[in-house]
């Protein structure tokens, strides 16, 4: 513990010494190292932990002032001092160590990216601020820069120092709010956080880094130093590729996954991104998925969000390992030709004292008002949109993982609680913007943002939303109105065909809107149909639960569904679990249920997702106009008392036609319209006796000239029950 208690009035400094040793100085850089006044040079350190000091080239013994943990020598002579100097010292316990005094070097940060920061226009800012290794002269540390513009004080604590706030202090670049110090031998693995003093209070808090690239892994919350140069990425034909990828008329299925309860070790343990690398694209590419989405991956703390609590923006969970492990795992997608998205949380984080709360003291990325700063809902804060340096840390966020990971994607969760100011509040519980409307304007205008500087930035990459409301242009062009996203999840459609599908077959009839209406509206946005893991939790049953009948019924209205989503227009995702009709809820805390593929029913529907992955990506009728009405013509959907919907899938090339019964009544002489004479082959079943179904079916049938529903030809064919057939001609 330091001695000095109060000032003396023999020396003018103690005053400021006394804030030091009491962690309590704005600027330390004016006191500590060398400073020169009246033709003498004077060298102040101040080592809580050390008995003796000495200069070591040239030798020169600082002296202790008495009573104190400060050391100083008085040059009358500096030529031989060198700018970078370093200290030998003694600690207490008689050992020796050698280190340059971080205070000698001057400020690092270039003045140029404190003013794009302030700005919010710093996309690299992630490569600025954090902790990153820094050579001064050929002199190795870290550099750590941290923005915390309300604080008293900044220091980091970390192995090296004891975790004393009180060793090294951190200097403030001017009106910028950063404080940065450059550490000199701190190496990769070297764990560390920010002890910050609240200027207005005197409270100490401990922080994370907010752009730390790498944690401990939970219940700790370190940061961690780590080598951003290490990987060697070999994906260079992909990201070739990427920029000319026409996403908008190519095939998308995705496998929504939860990577820490997709698999685990016989122990129950989670997975090495590398061990999963090599799983997980096995099994996607034997289902013939093109996509992966992963849960939010990144760093959170508690393993019930999910991810979707999220306090390190910039580093993937250490629950699968390093953040270089994590790079191989996309690598290696990527050289499968699987493309990767990650599920990304802008709308809100968590209170944990330790992250971005009250960073500084001060309500610093949240707003201060909790009608606007707080989900009641979720208990998390939400973001204040409308400071350059918070749009900034997002944006950048954001770009960091296109860029430095190499990922083909985002999607953007709870787009609609960011749009609206009431979203979810009670109505004297939000106040309105500028305009007296319940839009969020500074959100608005960081996604328009975010989705033109990732397309500018990352050609071939997409920005997916989940939104839930009829806000207009989701997925349309900033600069016709809209949000610029690449995709939106159509929730409207999902919602009205699972409330459809739990009706029993025989009450159908009277929902019948629940098939159509989506096709209102389907070519307005850029649909993705999501069977997410939001359908699969929270008492709502698992896919084959929701479905009614019995266990044949069950499998049987499954199968149905999938064929109608893989059917329909727009991209498709599918989240782990559904794949193999897990009869259970998911579960985040351990494995899927993997032993359910030992009974026929449920290997028949993960064999039936497989045959409706190649089907959909073999043929561009199913693909290639998904978001316009070229691709898509209904052939009957007023079959209302049979409950069967039949259309067409068609590009300029191929028609394909599909038919869906709804029914446990196989429908037979069942007689449909088509565009052209000819045989038709049916090219999918999904009552096939490969999917455990009853294999009732068609195989070839050769139209007739009998004029039906305004065509001139007609098919008279055998519909399975509760199934979906495809016919080609």
């Amino acid at each position: 513990m330091n001695k000095l208690n109060k000032p003396t009035k023999t020396n003018p400094l103690d005053s400021e010494l006394l804030k030091i040793s009491e962690a309590k100085h704005h600027d330390p850089f004016s006191i500590l190292g060398r400073h020169k006044k009246n033709g003498k040079t004077t060298v102040t350190v101040y080592l809580p932990y050390v008995e003796t000091v000495e200069i070591a080239i040239p030798k020169i013994q600082l002296q202790r002032i008495p009573d104190t943990d400060f050391f100083q020598a008085h040059i009358i002579n500096d030529t031989a001092l060198p700018q970078y100097y370093q200290l030998k010292c003694i600690d207490k316990a008689g050992n020796q160590h050698t280190q340059y005094d971080p205070y000698s070097f001057g400020s690092q940060l270039p003045e140029f990216d404190q003013h794009l920061f302030s700005e919010g226009r710093h996309w690299h800012i992630y490569k600025k601020l954090g902790a990153h290794l820094h050579t001064v002269d050929n002199i190795e540390g870290v550099l750590f820069t941290v923005w915390a513009p309300n604080a008293g004080r900044v220091s980091v604590i970390s192995e090296f120092n004891s975790w004393d706030g009180r060793c090294h202090p951190m200097r403030i670049l001017g009106g910028s709010g950063i404080w940065e110090i450059f550490i000199p031998g701190v190496e990769v693995g070297c764990l560390y956080k920010y002890e910050i003093l609240n200027r207005n209070t005197n409270q100490i808090s401990v922080k994370t880094d907010p752009y730390a690239q790498q944690f401990e892994f939970r219940p700790q919350t370190a940061s961690v130093v780590v080598d951003e140069a290490e990987y060697t990425w070999n994906d260079d034909t992909w990201m070739t590729k990427r920029p000319k990828h026409d996403w908008l008329h190519e095939a998308m299925s995705t496998y929504e996954v939860h990577l820490g309860s997709w698999k685990r070790d016989a122990q129950g343990n989670f997975l090495n991104y590398r061990d999963l690398a090599h799983e997980l694209v096995d099994y996607v590419t034997y289902m013939g998925f093109t996509h992966i989405e992963l849960l939010p991956i990144t760093e959170h703390p508690l393993d019930a969000s999910w991810g979707y609590q999220t306090t390190g923006y910039f580093a993937p969970t250490s629950r699968h390992g390093s953040s270089d492990d994590f790079r191989y795992f996309i690598d290696y997608c990527h050289q499968h030709n699987i493309s990767i998205i990650l599920d990304w949380v802008p709308a809100h984080f968590p209170k944990d004292d330790f992250a971005l709360a009250r960073f500084d003291g001060s309500a610093l990325y949240e707003h201060e008002d909790p009608r606007k700063g707080e989900h009641r809902d979720w208990g998390t804060l939400i973001y204040n949109y409308s400071r350059n340096e918070v749009r900034n840390f997002l944006l950048s966020s954001a770009y960091f993982w296109l860029e430095e990971f190499h990922l083909d994607g985002l999607r953007v969760d709870a787009v609609a609680s960011m749009l609206y100011l009431d979203y979810s509040r009670e109505e004297d519980d939000w106040v309105p913007n500028q305009y007296g409307g319940n839009e969020n304007l500074e959100a608005i205008d960081f996604l328009r943002e975010l989705n033109t500087v990732t397309h500018e930035q990352h050609p071939g990459t997409v920005v997916i939303a989940e939104e839930s409301t009829s806000w207009p242009q989701v997925t349309r062009p900033t600069w016709t109105g809209g949000l610029g996203f690449s995709m939106k999840w159509n929730m409207g459609w999902m919602h009205d065909i699972l409330s459809y599908m739990q009706q029993d077959p025989i009450h159908r009839r009277h929902h019948h809107d629940q098939l159509t209406f989506g096709m209102l509206y389907a070519f307005t946005e850029n649909f993705m149909l999501p069977f997410s893991h939001d359908e699969v939790v929270h008492g709502k049953g698992s896919m084959l639960n929701k479905m009614p009948g019995d266990e044949w019924q069950k499998f049987a209205n499954l199968r149905l569904l999938y064929t109608f989503m893989f059917t329909y227009p727009g991209k498709k995702l599918l989240f782990m679990g559904c794949d193999i009709a897990q009869g259970t809820e998911w579960n985040f805390n351990q494995s899927l249920d993997w032993y359910v593929l030992d009974y026929s029913y449920h290997k028949g529907i993960q064999t039936l997702v497989k045959d409706l992955n190649k089907l959909y990506v073999k043929h561009p009728a199913l693909f290639q106009h998904d978001f316009d009405n070229q691709g898509f013509e209904w052939i009957d959907c007023h079959d209302v008392e049979q409950s069967v919907i039949s259309f067409t899938r068609k590009t300029e090339q191929e028609t394909l036609i599909v038919i869906l019964n709804f029914t446990p009544v196989p429908r037979e002489n069942y007689r449909i319209g088509v565009p052209r004479p000819g045989t038709y082959h049916e090219i999918f079943n999904s009552d096939s006796e490969y999917y455990a179904g009853s294999n009732t079916g068609n195989g070839y049938i050769v139209s007739e000239d009998t004029p039906w529903m305004n065509q001139e030809q007609s098919l008279n064919l055998t519909i399975p029950p509760l199934a979906g057939i495809v016919l080609k001609l």
